[in-house]
């Protein structure tokens, strides 16, 4: 409740969505409010919040798939089961491309935030997740939150205009903010 309210930083990331970009990489050392920021702009949103809080054991990519399709389908109940179904004879990438067919499907627009992905390590894994980014459908946004820039494409994306970037400069307050944090939270007056 005595979060400092960053209304530019969420207005930035809105507005990623609004220009169709298919990524927002919030990428800072611990402690800058990447997660806080998400919540923020996810609690304003006008779309479906999916959100998956990445831990090690994400690193199986079947593990990976299966929580993703469970976060989508909580966000989107049309896409219960998605990766239920044929899950013991289905590669994880065939798994993705079903999900990713559910969500094209639905034709509806959803934002799914993949927090503390600095977790990852397998390569599998940040595979998927450049597949779903590339052959995700239109109305699909990832928000990735993380304490450094993953293995995925991000030049190409970057070189497309299709990825809303916000790094540890952006995340540090401006000198209004610091001021309401100082004398709102702290109350230092």
């Amino acid at each position: 409740p005595d979060a400092v309210a960053r209304a530019r930083l969420v207005a930035r990331l809105a507005e990623g969505v609004r220009q169709g970009r298919r990524l927002t990489l919030l990428s800072a050392p611990p402690g800058f409010g990447k997660t806080t920021l998400v919540r923020e702009w996810a609690g304003a949103a006008q779309e479906p919040v999916a959100w998956l809080a990445v831990d090690e054991g994400d690193n199986d990519p079947a593990r990976f798939i299966r929580c993703l399709g469970a976060a989508l389908a909580q966000a989107d109940d049309r896409l219960g089961g998605t990766t239920e179904r044929d899950s013991s004879s289905a590669s994880p990438q065939e798994l993705l491309v079903g999900l990713i067919n559910s969500l094209a499907a639905g034709g509806s627009r959803l934002l799914l935030v993949l927090d503390d992905y600095h977790l990852i390590a397998d390569f599998s894994v940040h595979d998927l997740v450049a597949l779903l980014l590339e052959k995700g459908p239109p109305g699909l946004h990832v928000a990735i939150a993380t304490r450094e820039d993953p293995p995925l494409p991000l030049a190409r994306l970057r070189a497309r205009n299709l990825m809303t970037e916000i790094r540890e400069r952006d995340l540090r307050f401006t000198p209004q903010e610091a001021a309401l944090f100082l004398n709102g939270t702290m109350s230092l007056g």
